[in-house]
Order: structure tokens, then sequence, then C-alpha cells
């Protein structure tokens, strides 16, 4: 007897969250180094840094992330066109962030970049789609949380393959602040781009929020690099004002009759 589709992606989306959210209280149980003081990230930091509180919106995404998993497995919640649409992509994004974890503590650069750049890249179909959420309730506790992780993967996404470059050599010192810009300004036009036609609000908080990290962590050493974070941090804020200040493309989605 197999097991009917939507069950099979209930209890994948159960599993994918409890991989991610788990992963990273078993290496640290294990001992394995945290992210922020590996020699992986440290590596990266000549050419851009964030400061290590912005990591600290891992809590929320793992919170919200298993609130959501926990949600759509209820008997209660009914399938809709918004689960259908984002469980998959959701189950392969939550999937990369514990994979995410082990290929960085195996030092394997190049599939840390495979892996952040696709769990991204699998929300965008979905987000460009926007996402079709019937009530308050499914905004809140399925798009809202996928849209939060889609966010934070853009700007995470970025700083990966800068980290990666700078280790293997390809970034030198002399092209670094070039490679740093040039990475701030692709992260912004891409948040901006993706945030004015999904008309989702959520999603760039996060970005900018990783923005003013990298804001604040190079203000001395970098200013123009800070200055510039600082810059697109404050033009993705904007969009998701205006994004979120228009109603008559405000998520929810009303139901199609």
């Amino acid at each position: 007897m197999t097991m009917p589709k939507p069950m099979l992606r209930t209890v994948a989306i159960l599993a994918a969250a409890l991989f991610a959210a788990g992963t990273p209280i078993v290496q640290v149980l294990t001992g394995t180094i945290a992210v922020a003081d590996s020699e992986f990230i440290r590596e990266g930091q000549s050419t851009l840094r964030a400061s290590g509180y912005a990591f600290s919106i891992w809590t929320l995404i793992y919170g919200w992330l298993l609130a959501y998993a926990v949600y759509q497995a209820l008997p209660s919640t009914r399938e809709t066109p918004g689960l259908r649409s984002l469980g998959w992509p959701s189950v392969i994004a939550m999937a990369g962030c514990g994979l995410w974890l082990i290929a960085q503590s195996a030092d394997a650069k190049w599939a840390t970049v495979a892996i952040i750049v696709i769990s991204a890249a699998v929300l965008y179909v979905p987000l460009l789609k926007r996402y079709p959420v019937q009530h308050r309730l499914e905004y809140w506790m399925v798009a809202a949380p996928v849209s939060l992780l889609a966010g934070w993967l853009t700007i995470a996404s970025a700083i990966n393959v800068l980290t990666v470059l700078t280790g293997l050599e390809v970034i030198t010192a002399q092209s670094a602040p070039a490679w740093a810009a040039g990475g701030i300004v692709l992260v912004v036009l891409l948040a901006s781009v993706l945030t004015l036609a999904s008309k989702n609000w959520i999603y760039p908080l996060p970005i900018a929020w990783g923005l003013v990290a990298v804001a604040v962590a190079e203000r001395m050493d970098k200013p123009m690099i800070s200055l510039l974070a600082a810059a697109g941090a404050f033009l993705v804020l904007v969009a998701a004002t205006w994004v979120g200040t228009h109603r008559a493309i405000l998520l929810p989605i009303p139901r199609q009759q």
C-alpha cells in the first residue's frame, strides 16, 4: 500500500524541518566547531563579513519552520494550493540547511555553494508565482516562514560564494573590494526584483538584516563597503515597505472562485 502524495509531502516536511533544526544541535552536542568560529568562515572575512549577531536569525527561522511543519501536519489543516506550491520546495530548502552545515564541517567548499544556491533557487519559483495563500493563518504559518528562509538564503548565498572564492584565492586582497561591492549590488538588485515581482514583504526583511550586519562589521576597516551595505539595506526596506503598504497587492491572495 503506497502512501498518498499529500501524506508523503506532510511527512517529508516534518522530517526536513527536524533535520534542519536538529543538525546544529547535534553538532553542538558532538563538539563540532560552530559555523561562526570555523576556519571556513574566517577565510572569507577578508572580502566581506557580517557581524556575528546576524546569525541569531536562525533561531527565528528554525522555530518558525518547525511551527510550519507542525501546522501543515495537523488533521485540521486542509490541503490547499499554497501547501502544494510550497511543500516540496520547502523540503529541499530545509534539507539543504542541514546538509550545508555538514558540508561546511567537512570543509567541502564547492558543496556548500551548490547546496545553498539550490536551496535558495527552489524557493524563487513559487515566490515569483505568488504563494496562493487562502487565509491569514496559512499566510503566517506557511508562506511567512518559507519567505523568511528564502530571504536569508539569498544573502547567505552571496556571502558563501565570496567566502569560497576567497579561500581558494580566486579573490585577492587587491580585488576583494570590487568583489564585495559587486556581491552587495547583486543581492540588492535580486532582492528588489523578487520583492516587487512576488509582492512579498517578508522575503526582503532578512536580506536587510544581513546587509545591516555587513555595514556594522565593515564600518571601521572598509567604510565604503559599509556605506554601500547600509544603502542597500535601506533600498531593500523601501521595496518591502512599498509592497507591504499597498493593500491591492498585499498577501494573502483571496480565494479563487
